[in-house]
């Protein structure tokens, strides 16, 4: 008996050898052995009737269940949850940045789609930012600094929700997030690992970064109780004056002043004349599930392009994360991405071809350029001829109205640009234009840029089904379309559809890029540590390049509903910090 437990426990490590990647032999224990569900699962599904939370921080997940308890909505409790975020995990997102929402309203049974996304300054030509670009001696817009600095949306995307579906009264949607900036907060464990990657970097922009993110000039460690006084007093600003105290009042002004004093192009303008804009969502229908997303300046519609394709092949007879599996979902997304490159923009300054790019037609062509092996180069389609760093958390409540809510500061904690007293870093989106004058997201003034953060909804039968999303860059589209698979055609619960192993193909041809630079080396397919070296050798064999990377396949939450059972479940992956609450 002792032979074969000991047995048992040697066939439950496995080995991975990377060919040629230079990385050591390394040795992985697989998931305690679980007596019900997937053996990879983390977890069981959080199981609730009455309303659903589930974000990337434990205690924000709490806030946002509190605001369900005391009668708020799935609106209340998003935006509420979200402000708590935005203090307890700036890592990934804060009032300096942008937001997108999907939500589900129950009373009129209909889909809603909000871009809160902010503009480029109206001041801030495209010659003088090439001149800037040239004087820092870079040819492409710097990560940090002045000159990625976009207009942040998040605050104004809050008062459209609430004026739209909100119930609680702002005041009381706040002062969770500012109680907790005044009195602390233990920072939980991945928080306090990017945290501290974050603050040297950014602790020599202009500004406040390092007073007002650090203890003592280092990041805070796990377990320390951080307090950010001043978030605390623009939090209860915005409480007690409403959105125009960010957009029009005083913290507009001494953004303003703040600007001009240190180079930066944004000015009072660029805030009292911001706008976030309700969106239709668009949709496809995968094996009979209608997944939404909302369409460009986001990369949103790239999932809906991927998932066509791929509804082209019977994935539940090839297998999960098999080569065959693996090489037809890369290389979709290779083709996919190309698109992306070329296509997604601004509609205010670009007409995109939104129709045809989501058409099942299309796929098909499209899926006419796949072959046995990976291809070393792909370009745009012409989807004209068919025409005719960041945080995620998802909400419910007992009247039936879900919210999918994604918000971020882009790279980490963003710009490193902090006005002093006003607590929060702004975004650096605007590293995401392209500087090529031919190109559909070239910069411009009072221009959206291209934006990488989406919401996901899936609809079944005319119900709503899921709210999910996956946050983390090029890997969102990538991880939409995981999680859709491993639902829909592997059988999947919403907890083990989250924790099953990911990958993510890198090297397509980005919308910064010149027009004519475009994918040339099959880019690299990077798998996580549990794939058996089987898989990677046939995939090598494909002619792909496999790599292995550290925290790069995104972060999930999600809830679904059982209109049968009328139940929620929620699921948080072992990924983040986060947790599923309901009740």
């Amino acid at each position: 008996m002792r032979n074969r437990t000991l047995s048992k426990i040697i066939t439950r490590v496995f080995v991975f050898i990377s060919i040629g990647s230079g990385l050591p032999i390394t040795s992985v224990m697989a998931n305690a052995d679980r007596v019900t569900g997937k053996t990879f699962a983390t977890r069981s599904e959080v199981i609730a009737q009455h309303g659903m939370v589930a974000t990337s921080q434990p205690l924000a997940s709490q806030i946002g269940l509190e605001v369900l308890k005391k009668g708020g909505n799935a609106i209340d409790a998003a935006i509420a949850a979200n402000a708590a975020l935005g203090l307890m995990e700036p890592t990934g997102n804060g009032i300096g940045g942008d937001l997108y929402a999907i939500v589900w309203h129950a009373k009129s049974q209909k889909l809603y789609g909000l871009n809160a996304s902010g503009r480029s300054p109206k001041l801030l030509s495209l010659k003088q930012l090439k001149s800037d670009i040239n004087a820092l001696d870079r040819d492409t817009i710097p990560p940090y600094g002045m000159l990625p600095i976009s207009v942040p949306g998040t605050v104004d995307g809050w008062f459209e929700l609430h004026n739209k579906f909100g119930q609680m009264p702002m005041k009381s949607l706040l002062k969770p997030a500012i109680d907790y900036a005044n009195k602390g907060f233990p920072v939980s464990e991945l928080i306090a690992h990017y945290w501290n990657l974050s603050v040297p970097r950014l602790s020599p922009q202009a500004g406040s970064f390092k007073t007002t993110f650090t203890i003592n000039g280092k990041a805070p460690r796990k377990g320390q109780v951080f307090k950010n006084p001043e978030l605390a007093n623009t939090l209860s600003m915005i409480a007690e004056q409403g959105r125009d105290a960010f957009y029009q009042g005083d913290i507009a002004k001494s953004i303003d002043t703040f600007m001009k004093a240190n180079g930066g192009y944004l000015r009072y303008e660029d805030f009292a004349s911001h706008t976030s804009t309700w969106v239709e969502p668009l949709s496809t229908n995968y094996r009979g599930y209608d997944v939404f997303e909302l369409p460009p300046n986001g990369q949103g519609i790239a999932a809906l392009q991927m998932l066509n394709i791929l509804e082209l092949y019977d994935l539940p007879a090839m297998g999960f994360l098999t080569p065959e599996t693996l090489h037809v979902m890369t290389e979709a997304k290779k083709l996919v991405f190309e698109d992306r490159a070329k296509f997604y923009a601004d509609p205010d300054f670009v007409d995109i071809p939104l129709k045809g790019l989501i058409s099942k037609q299309y796929a098909i062509e499209r899926n006419k350029l796949i072959g046995e092996k990976a291809a070393k180069r792909v370009d745009a389609g012409n989807p004209a001829m068919y025409q005719g760093d960041t945080i995620y958390l998802s909400t419910a409540d007992s009247e039936g109205n879900m919210v999918s809510l994604i918000q971020s500061n882009y790279r980490g904690m963003g710009s490193g640009v902090v006005v002093p007293g006003l607590g929060f870093v702004f975004q650096d989106r605007g590293q995401l234009f392209s500087l090529d004058e031919n190109h559909a997201n070239v910069y411009a003034p009072n221009k959206r840029p291209f934006h990488t953060i989406i919401p996901a909804f899936v609809m079944k039968d005319n119900k709503p089904f899921m709210s999910f999303g996956l946050m983390g860059g090029a890997m969102q589209p990538q991880g939409h379309v995981q999680i859709i698979t491993n639902i829909v055609d592997f059988g999947m619960n919403l907890q083990e559809a989250g924790d099953a192993t990911r990958w993510q193909h890198y090297g397509s041809t980005e919308p910064t890029q010149l027009n004519g630079d475009q994918l040339t080396s099959r880019g690299e397919l990077v798998i996580e540590s549990d794939i058996p070296y089987q898989t990677i050798r046939a995939l090598m064999n494909k002619g792909h390049k496999i790599g292995f990377d550290r925290g790069g396949y995104g972060g999930y939450q999600a809830i679904m509903w059982d209109d049968k059972e009328k139940v929620y479940y929620g699921a948080s992956e072992s990924r983040k910090d986060g947790q599923a609450v309901g009740y």
